[in-house]
């Protein structure tokens, strides 16, 4: 917190920080006799009528009143990962984007609309990376108007806890309306130690350049029809992966979309009956391989925050956070 050279805590940050990362303290209880503090830290999204909104790395907003600081400052931006590959939050969203592509796309300004018949909010979002070419309010009704003649819901996909990230957008939104459904984070880490496990030595993953129908009967997603095999099938280099099982649907499969020195991982689904068992050790491991064939060096993938186990597994590969990502969807439109 900052101290001021006569030992006091000061408030170093004023409504014209607003978009800076900052550290701010606060009574949590103000008004009681023994005084309980709070740390907050996350990037100035607004100051108004005495309310402070802090947006945290998570996405998450919180308000605080102004007559409850006790202390704040600016802070430098969140410090670079210590280990694995350096990665800007624009190089990993153009990546990802690259690995999952929408049927349609229409660029406004810099943003690019992504419609795919509304198989995943992915590929049914807009990417706003730069200038939209309009005030931000002309640019969502564009955006609205352009998902509704497609019959679909708008969503912008967002993004926050990174340099770089949209926590300013993230509030603009809530201001007017929309509203956030789904979060969960981009992971990213070195290759080689994915593809060096060595309970996944013995192989028996097949691998190929399309997904049948057998690797579909174990994908999880809903409605796969034409539409989601042309966006499964998207990117640079993609490969799909399959462990035979008893029957006809694999025991368990996985996707990877090799694009320069990039991997990323997808799709990666087990039989329920032979979870705990490494298959999806096994189905990355032999993926990765096959990535570092072609070149690449780092790999990242998608990964829910309520999901623990996905996150315990990726994490003992040696993958860690980098950003989180949101899908905010656009109020109905009026009937009025």
């Amino acid at each position: 917190m900052e101290i001021s050279a006569a030992g006091r805590l000061e408030v170093r940050i004023t409504a014209a920080d607003v978009g800076k990362r900052v550290s701010v303290r606060r009574l949590s209880e103000p008004g009681v006799t023994e005084a309980k503090f709070t740390d907050t830290v996350g990037v100035l999204t607004s100051w108004d009528n005495g309310v402070v909104v802090i947006t945290r790395k998570s996405g998450e907003s919180v308000r605080i009143a102004e007559s409850s600081l006790v202390a704040g400052k600016v802070v430098p931006a969140a410090p670079a990962r210590r280990r694995g590959p350096a990665a800007s939050y624009e190089e990993l969203a153009h990546v990802c984007a690259r690995a999952w592509r929408p049927v349609e796309s229409e660029r406004l300004g810099e943003w690019e609309l992504r419609a795919a018949s509304g198989f995943t909010r992915r590929a049914n979002s807009v990417l706003p990376l730069g200038d939209p070419g309009l005030p931000l309010d002309g640019a969502l009704d564009v955006v609205r108007r352009w998902y509704g003649d497609r019959g679909l819901p708008a969503y912008v996909q967002t993004a926050t806890g990174a340099e770089g990230t949209q926590e300013l957008l993230c509030a603009e939104l809530e201001r007017r309306g929309w509203v956030r459904e789904v979060t969960a984070e981009v992971w990213i880490g070195a290759l080689a130690p994915v593809a060096d496990r060595t309970e996944a030595a013995a192989g028996g993953v097949v691998l190929a350049r399309e997904a049948d129908g057998a690797w579909l009967a174990r994908y999880q997603r809903k409605g796969v029809g034409e539409v989601a095999r042309k966006v499964l099938g998207s990117g640079p280099s993609v490969w799909f992966a399959s462990v035979p099982g008893e029957g006809a649907v694999p025991a368990a499969i996985g996707r990877c979309v090799v694009d320069g020195r990039w991997a990323g991982f997808a799709a990666v689904e087990v039989d329920p009956e032979q979870r705990r068992r490494g298959l999806a050790t096994v189905v990355m491991a032999a993926l990765a391989r096959r990535a570092l064939e072609e070149g690449a060096s780092a790999a990242w993938l998608q990964v829910e925050a309520d999901n623990t186990g996905a996150r315990a597994l990726y994490a003992g590969m040696g993958f860690g956070p980098h950003h989180a990502y949101h899908h905010y969807r656009g109020p109905e439109a009026s009937t009025t």
